[in-house]
């Protein structure tokens, strides 16, 4: 596991896993969003987008963390990566989770995010992520298609699984570091 493309809905816990697979493997995070995202919650102009993901994704090892399959180096992304995590998780869960995490960082910008983009609220974004199932999911299905067979899919439906995930990796990692 080289190069890691972590990705789902806004809310899945993409973001919290990223950090812990990065702290357990020594993989540098590259949060999409950061990349994507100027101060004030501008849109970067999508050639802007596509070099500054270009440069990290030559990059040779990384975690990445978000979506943007249709630009933003999309397809180059995943020809690169060697593991593929998604997140599949519930409606309800995903919610849930942007609220809790509205609620836990309200005004403040997110490691993950550019600076200058504090957390607020946002309708259009809870629109997002409450029909990401629908006009979404079938978007990542399809950009799964195009995986090779030498390319590993992990798939989440909760939240315990991925938590399962980077136990069983942290104890793998632990064991070969005392052989």
């Amino acid at each position: 596991m080289q190069r890691v493309l972590v990705m789902g809905s806004s809310g899945s816990g993409k973001s919290t896993f990223a950090r812990g697979l990065s702290d357990i493997t020594g993989i540098p995070t590259v949060s999409i969003d950061a990349l994507f995202w100027k101060p004030g919650w501008v849109e970067s102009e999508r050639e802007e987008f596509q070099r500054r993901m270009t440069e990290a994704v030559q990059q040779p090892r990384w975690i990445m963390d978000g979506n943007f399959t249709t630009h933003g180096a999309g397809e180059l992304r995943r020809q690169l990566a060697d593991t593929i995590i998604w997140f599949d998780l519930p409606r309800s869960t995903c919610m849930f989770g942007i609220l809790r995490r509205i609620a836990g960082s309200y005004g403040q910008v997110r490691p993950e995010m550019a600076e200058g983009c504090p957390e607020k609220i946002d309708l259009e974004f809870f629109r997002y992520v409450w029909t990401y199932r629908q006009q979404q999911r079938p978007k990542l299905l399809d950009y799964f298609q195009g995986l090779r067979a030498d390319q590993s899919l992990v798939c989440f439906t909760d939240r315990a699984q991925a938590d399962a995930y980077l136990k069983d990796l942290a104890r793998q990692q632990n064991r070969a570091s005392i052989h």
